[in-house]
């Protein structure tokens, strides 16, 4: 299992076509983590949340459990 590294921000990727040269990412792994971020950040927007500190704490709540569980699930299973 790979540890995940944030990205550094757009004026620090560097790529050599295949990977980020400076977080180690397939640029394919940060190009599907972007459209799901912006997807996330679209409904907030379509749905005109105020709270979107709440919204976000949400997310990765829900996030976080789901990945626990499907892991637990995909081993016992």
């Amino acid at each position: 299992m790979g540890k995940f590294v944030p990205c550094q921000g757009k004026h620090a990727c560097r790529d050599n076509e295949l990977s980020c040269l400076t977080c180690g990412r397939g640029l394919h792994e940060i190009e599907k983590l972007r459209l799901l971020m912006d997807q996330l950040a679209s409904l907030a927007i379509d749905y005109d949340y105020e709270n979107v500190d709440e919204y976000s704490s949400y997310v990765a709540r829900k996030l976080e459990k789901m990945i626990v569980y499907r892991r637990d699930n995909e081993q016992t299973g």
